[in-house]
C-alpha cells in the first residue's frame, strides 16, 4: 500500500486542528492551566485527548496543512479553546474578589501572599478562598465536566463551522457581571457587620474622646473580620455550587448544547 505525502498532510491536519482547540483550552483551564503544571504536561495531556477523540469526531472538509486557510483555522480553534477555558478561571476568581472585599474592609488585606498559580500578590484571605475553590472544583469533578464540554463542542461547533468567535467573547463580557454580583453577595454580611462595628467605635470616640480609637479599633476590627469569615464559611458551598452551575450554563450556551 502506497501512502503519499498528500495523505500524510491531510491526516496531520485532521489532528492539528482539534489539538489547537484543546491546547488553548488547557492553557486557560483552572488548576491545570496554572503555573503549578508545566507546559510539557499540558502539551502531552492535550495530545492524548486529541488522539482519543479524533476518530469519533464528525467528518469535516479536508484542509491543506500549509496554507493560509489552515493558519486561520488554527488561530480560530485556539481562541475557541481559550474562551471556553477562561470561563473556569472566572469561576475561581469570583471568590478571590469576594475575599479581597472582605480583607479590605476588615484590615486583613495587610497580610499578603504570592499566589503560586498566577504569580501575583494577593491577600492571605484571598489565597485561602482560592484553595477552598480549587479543592471544591476538583472534588465536584469540575475539571472533568469542563473537558467533557469542550469535547462536546466539536460536535456542535465543528472545525469548519462558521461560528463567530466574537459572539462568544460578548457572552463572556455580559456574564462577567455575575463575578462581581456573587462576590458582593458573599461579602455583604461581613461588610454590614463591620460597618456596625465601625459605627460603634465612632460612638465610643464621641462618648470618651480620651480613648485612642486607632490603638483599640484596628485590632478589634481584624478580630471581628476573622470571626465573620469563620461564621460565613457555612454559606461558601452554596455560593460555589450556584456559580459553577452558571458557568456551566454559559459554556453550554456558547457551544450551543443543552446541559
Amino acid at each position: 500500500m502506497m501512502i503519499g505525502a498528500e495523505q500524510i498532510l491531510t491526516l496531520m491536519a485532521a489532528y492539528i486542528l482539534p489539538f489547537a482547540r484543546l491546547s488553548g483550552f488547557l492553557m486557560t483551564l483552572s488548576v491545570i492551566g496554572s503555573r503549578n503544571f508545566s507546559a510539557r504536561f499540558r502539551l502531552l495531556f492535550a495530545l492524548s485527548i486529541t488522539i482519543l477523540i479524533v476518530p469519533i469526531l464528525p467528518e469535516t472538509q479536508p484542509v491543506q496543512l500549509f496554507s493560509a486557510q489552515s493558519s486561520i483555522l488554527v488561530i480560530e480553534q485556539t481562541l475557541i479553546g481559550v474562551v471556553l477555558g477562561f470561563v473556569s478561571r472566572l469561576l475561581l476568581e469570583t471568590f478571590v474578589v469576594g475575599a479581597q472585599i472582605i480583607a479590605m474592609q476588615s484590615g486583613l488585606g495587610f497580610a499578603s501572599l504570592v499566589d503560586p498559580a498566577n504569580g501575583n500578590s494577593v491577600p492571605a484571605l484571598g489565597q485561602f478562598f482560592l484553595m477552598l475553590c480549587t479543592l471544591l472544583f476538583l472534588v465536584m469533578d469540575g475539571h472533568s465536566l469542563m473537558i467533557r464540554l469542550v469535547v462536546e463542542s466539536f460536535r456542535t461547533i465543528p472545525i469548519d463551522s462558521e461560528q463567530s468567535i466574537w459572539t462568544m467573547f460578548i457572552q463572556i463580557v455580559y456574564w462577567t457581571k455575575w463575578v462581581f454580583a456573587v462576590a458582593l453577595v458573599m461579602a455583604l454580611a461581613s461588610i454590614a457587620s463591620l460597618l456596625i462595628v465601625n459605627i460603634s467605635f465612632g460612638v465610643m470616640t464621641r462618648a470618651a474622646p480620651q480613648i485612642n480609637v486607632f490603638a483599640v479599633g484596628f485590632p478589634l476590627t481584624m478580630v471581628s473580620g476573622l470571626i465573620l469569615v469563620w461564621v460565613t464559611l457555612a454559606y461558601f458551598l452554596p455560593h460555589f455550587e450556584g456559580q459553577l452551575a452558571r458557568s456551566t450554563s454559559l459554556i453550554c450556551s456558547m457551544i450551543g448544547t443543552e446541559c
